[in-house]
């Protein structure tokens, strides 16, 4: 299921159901093979960057660069700045690599330093950091998505679709719409875009609550826009 298709099941249905817990004991023996799978990767890659292995970064560039380079323009909405920010991220990899250890993923680890350096460009050009653009009042109640619910985007396959759902998101205020991204394009974790964006769990949960409560009424009325202007078939006789 693509980020699309999940998003779109929950605008849809708007019903938030919280996660169900799943104990150690009831995890399959394969979900804790990809567990210690994936720790023995993020510590190969902190040992990697530590030691400069130039090869590693040109496979991480490659395996990343789509992802990463995504998550700047829908911060930026521009592709000159995201562009370069994104090298700029690269360059803070290469020389800051000693600081990733390998407790969390990687990719969180990357998605915090471009973070920064968004922040840092609009304080530089605007003296207003990401922060200063949220919400005034930002709703606390309680929101979990649930973790076998389909990925919400993956209904709009086509461009067509995947257009209109990027128009609208667009529209959100910039930190709703960085959740919606990170959750369901990037498909971290509540806790883990806490970590990236330094913020509580809860006014994660709010931003993500807002932003498809939000994102809803105006994908559907793009989507009445596109059905008015679609000519009418003629009765064939």
């Amino acid at each position: 299921m693509s980020f699309v298709r999940k998003l779109e099941i929950l605008v849809e249905k708007s019903v938030f159901a919280p996660a169900s817990s799943v104990s150690e004991a009831e995890m399959s023996t394969a979900a804790l093979s990809l567990t210690q799978q994936a720790r023995a990767e993020n510590l190969a890659i902190a040992q990697g960057l530590r030691g400069g292995d130039a090869e590693l970064l040109d496979r991480l560039i490659l395996q990343y660069q789509h992802r990463l380079l995504r998550y700047l323009m829908y911060l930026t909405s521009n592709r000159e700045i995201a562009e370069d920010l994104f090298q700029e991220t690269w360059m803070r990899v290469l020389t800051r690599g000693s600081q990733y250890n390998g407790s969390a993923r990687f990719d969180t680890w990357l998605f915090t330093i471009a973070r920064n350096l968004v922040i840092d460009f609009r304080r530089r050009r605007t003296m207003a950091s990401l922060e200063e653009m949220s919400e005034n009042d930002e709703d606390e109640r309680p929101y979990e998505v649930a973790s076998n619910e389909p990925n919400p985007f993956d209904h709009y396959q086509s461009s067509e679709n995947a257009g209109r759902m990027a128009e609208a998101l667009l529209t959100l205020e910039p930190l709703q719409r960085e959740v919606l991204i990170l959750r369901f394009h990037e498909e971290l974790s509540l806790e883990e875009i806490a970590q990236v964006t330094r913020a509580p769990l809860s006014t994660v949960k709010s931003r993500l609550y807002r932003g498809l409560a939000t994102l809803r009424p105006r994908v559907e009325s793009r989507a009445e826009a596109k059905m008015e202007t679609m000519p009418v078939a003629r009765e064939v006789r």
